[in-house]
């Protein structure tokens, strides 16, 4: 059975400009995924039933991204045919790396193939936004520079190091976050065109909900504060994962090793193009 990955992704930095009067954030990332996935398969039946056919603690099978994302897809193409979905958890859920997210969007590009829908990238990203602002990221599959709620994607090539990537033992609501007053939201824009060219160094760069993410979960801050020693460690997202960059995978493996035994991690190589997408590919190609 063929296995499609749904990559985990960092935000490098996360800057908030403004606040929409829906109450939606403006924001400017970067996105860049790792070589480190959840792993769905897809048995197709010739009825019209979707299920997850895999137990996810904490996630019912009707709210689950994966489900939903098939149904979208389903009544948007007017497929007849249904789909067993197989879901193997690698990602850590409420850790910022957008494991849900990227369940979907797998969920979009693989059934889209699979069931012949014929939408193209674009219209799948629509699809996704409908599901969560992470969505469209991961449907088109190159490393980003976000604008908007997150939606609005420019591709970006950026050095592909190793990750050490650290989860604290808390579970970070997103919502709390980003409803907190505490919260930076007047970011001076910066220019795509200048990070590309290198004029905005690292010290210019920031995860705004990580000062608030801390004084809710002060585990967080002692993940960062004992990986700042190998280099610039920052939280992705809304937390809680944290992580830091090395040269090589022995590095990272090393640094890990030292780690105390609670703390969930693992080392992933960072990729500018989507594992997805290399399997969407070969199988287009078969």
């Amino acid at each position: 059975m063929q296995i499609w990955p749904a990559p985990a992704k960092l935000n490098l930095f996360l800057h908030i400009t403004g606040q929409r009067d829906d109450g939606y954030h403006l924001l400017q990332s970067v996105f860049q995924f790792l070589d480190y996935s959840d792993r769905l398969s897809f048995d197709i039946r010739n009825d019209a039933e979707i299920h997850r056919v895999t137990d996810i603690a904490g996630v019912d099978e009707a709210s689950d991204l994966t489900v939903r994302a098939a149904t979208l897809l389903q009544q948007t193409a007017n497929i007849k045919q249904g789909v067993n979905i197989h879901i193997d958890k690698n990602l850590p859920m409420g850790g910022g790396v957008g494991g849900g997210s990227s369940d979907a969007a797998t969920t979009l590009v693989a059934l889209n193939y699979l069931w012949n829908a014929g939408l193209s990238l674009n219209q799948l990203a629509q699809l996704g936004l409908q599901l969560g602002a992470d969505v469209p990221v991961f449907v088109k599959g190159e490393a980003a520079f976000a604008e908007g709620v997150g939606e609005q994607l420019q591709a970006i090539e950026l050095a592909e190091p190793w990750f050490l990537v650290v989860k604290p033992p808390v579970h970070v609501s997103t919502a709390e976050i980003f409803s907190d007053p505490q919260l930076t939201r007047n970011c001076p824009a910066i220019k795509i065109c200048d990070l590309r060219a290198g004029a905005i160094s690292s010290a210019d760069l920031s995860n705004v909900c990580e000062p608030v993410a801390i004084s809710y979960y002060p585990e967080i801050g002692e993940v960062i504060d004992a990986l700042h020693q190998y280099g610039q460690a920052r939280m992705t997202g809304t937390g809680a994962c944290v992580f830091v960059g090395f040269d090589t995978q022995a590095q990272a493996r090393q640094a890990q090793q030292a780690l105390p035994g609670h703390w969930e991690s693992f080392v992933a190589k960072a990729m500018n193009t989507s594992p997805l997408h290399q399997v969407l590919n070969d199988q287009m190609q078969k």
